[in-house]
């Protein structure tokens, strides 16, 4: 059994360690580059950080905005949604628009009373499908079948400083392990 302090400490470690591409969902490599966003020495998806600006967008919206134009936004919001299931847009319609707009649903259904709630709650929870139905499909690797370096001896260079953090890593903690 591994102490406490000691797990505590590897867990912090790890943190660290892994922190500039945690986020990232993708390999840091050229084919990629368009979907990475590089901040500072951290790397996050395109797509993760639409949709978190797109939410904090919809948030500040349904603050700003008076009560009441939930039921109207709701409308919008399902024909949106029906639109984007059968057309495939770019990121920035397909990430930030439905958190943007679904955050600004739910922020307006918590300030609109009971009915309102109901909007809150409906508008969660279809956030929540949103988000396990991308988490299922998984990254889009497309560009890797393509790659000549797939079939390489050798780690993906879109890779090589995920795998040289870890062994760093390991090299690290298996020192503290012993």
């Amino acid at each position: 059994m591994i102490p406490r302090d000691l797990a505590r400490r590897i867990d912090r470690f790890s943190r660290r360690a892994h922190r500039f591409h945690r986020y990232a969902h993708h390999p840091l490599c050229a084919a990629y580059r368009g979907e990475v966003v590089a901040m500072g020495r951290i790397r996050i998806c395109k797509g993760c950080l639409l949709a978190a600006t797109g939410g904090l967008a919809g948030a500040g919206a349904g603050l700003a905005a008076p009560p009441g134009l939930s039921w109207a936004l709701l409308a919008v919001w399902a024909a949106g949604l029906a639109v984007l299931t059968r057309w495939r847009p770019g990121k920035g319609l397909s990430r930030f628009l439905p958190a943007a707009l679904g955050t600004f649903l739910v922020t307006q259904g918590l300030r609109s009373g009971p009915a309102g709630w109901a909007v809150a709650l409906l508008a969660t929870g279809a956030l929540g499908a949103f988000w396990m139905h991308y988490r299922h499909r998984g990254p889009n690797r497309q560009a890797c079948l393509a790659c000549p370096e797939a079939a390489g001896p050798a780690v993906c260079s879109g890779f090589r400083p995920m795998v040289r953090r870890e062994k760093a890593f390991r090299r690290v903690t298996g020192g503290w392990l012993r």
